[in-house]
């Protein structure tokens, strides 16, 4: 396994959620996000670096990613129904601007570049709508179920079907399924233009996306930061095309 000391380690930044927070006697809003995201990373052998929401413009996102060599936009809370030109859902959270407005110009600005990037969960619903695509704000009125979605911070295991033709199914390895930890309430509906759609459940469920001629450009509905074993060729992946990033 590569060192993430190494002065090779490609930086690898990671989106964080901006919410209150309480740590000890303090109540603030904070930054923050699960260690198991840039754990993922340095055992992938990348430099984690945390990425807050912040005020943004396109010259702003370009200095931020003239710092890095990959870029992991993270789960968390429902995009902005506005967004995609929805009115909210009643179970769709509270819109969070920021996080929107930052994520959407740091992603835009990685696919001008061509810099690697993956998606997970929250990030795969961004990069749609980023491009031109919509979501499904509340699976159950879709599917009849709440199969993806256990609620209490319970991970609910999926099995989804790999396109072996695609970046994913290449990552994966040529495995046709794999089981994945699902915690969402919202799906891809209408997929962006220059999507691929690869991985799915078998309920129709977009589960994965990538993006056509793009050194790395893929998203996935699940956590594979949940899952160590299964899902580290995901990270493994971005970090080696993030160390071809750098050496180009």
């Amino acid at each position: 396994m590569a060192s993430a000391h190494s002065s090779s380690a490609p930086i690898i930044g990671l989106t964080t959620y901006l919410e209150q927070a309480q740590t000890g006697v303090w109540d603030v809003p904070a930054s923050f996000l699960p260690k198991v995201y840039f754990e993922a990373v340095n055992r992938a052998g990348g430099i984690a670096v945390l990425l807050p929401p912040q005020p943004v413009d396109a010259q702003i996102a370009d200095t931020v990613l003239d710092g890095l060599d990959g870029l992991i936009i993270t789960g968390g809370k429902d995009v902005e129904p506005a967004r995609y030109g929805q009115e909210p859902h009643p179970t769709t959270d509270e819109p969070r601007r920021d996080r929107d407005a930052w994520e959407d110009a740091l992603l835009t600005a990685a696919i001008d570049r061509g810099l690697p990037f993956l998606g997970i969960c929250r990030g795969a619903q961004v990069l749609n709508v980023a491009l031109g695509g919509t979501l499904h704000q509340h699976l159950p009125d879709v599917i009849g179920t709440t199969r993806y979605n256990l609620g209490q911070g319970r991970f609910a295991v999926n099995q989804v079907g790999v396109e072996a033709s695609t970046k994913l199914g290449q990552l994966l390895q040529g495995d046709e399924t794999v089981d994945v930890k699902s915690y969402h309430h919202q799906a891809i509906d209408e997929v962006a233009p220059g999507l691929v759609v690869s991985a799915r459940s078998d309920d129709g469920t977009i589960q994965a996306v990538e993006l056509a001629d793009h050194p790395f450009g893929v998203a996935v509905q699940w956590h594979p930061e949940e899952d160590a074993a299964e899902d580290a060729r995901l990270f493994a992946g971005l970090v080696e095309a993030a160390k071809e990033y750098r050496r180009g």
